[in-house]
C-alpha cells in the first residue's frame, strides 16, 4: 500500500502518460498503470523514471489493431 502523495504521484504520472491515448484503449491504459505500479513496487518513486516506465509500456501495450 502506497501513501497518499505517492498515490497522487502515480495518478498523475499514468495521466500524463496516457494524455493523447484515448480513454476508450484500456488495454493500453491498465497495461501503462499495471508497469507504472510494479516500478514503483520495485521502489521506483522519482516522477521521469516512472514516467519513462509508463512511456514504455505505452509503446508495447496491446491494442486491437495490432
Amino acid at each position: 500500500m502506497f501513501d497518499t502523495a505517492t498515490t497522487a504521484l502515480l495518478r498523475a504520472i499514468l495521466d500524463e502518460v496516457c494524455e493523447s491515448v484515448s480513454h476508450r484503449e484500456i488495454g493500453a491504459r491498465t497495461h501503462a498503470a499495471s508497469k507504472i505500479l510494479e516500478a514503483a513496487t520495485r521502489g521506483e518513486i522519482s516522477p521521469e523514471g516512472l514516467r519513462q516506465v509508463g512511456r514504455a509500456a505505452l509503446s508495447r501495450a496491446p491494442t486491437m489493431w495490432r
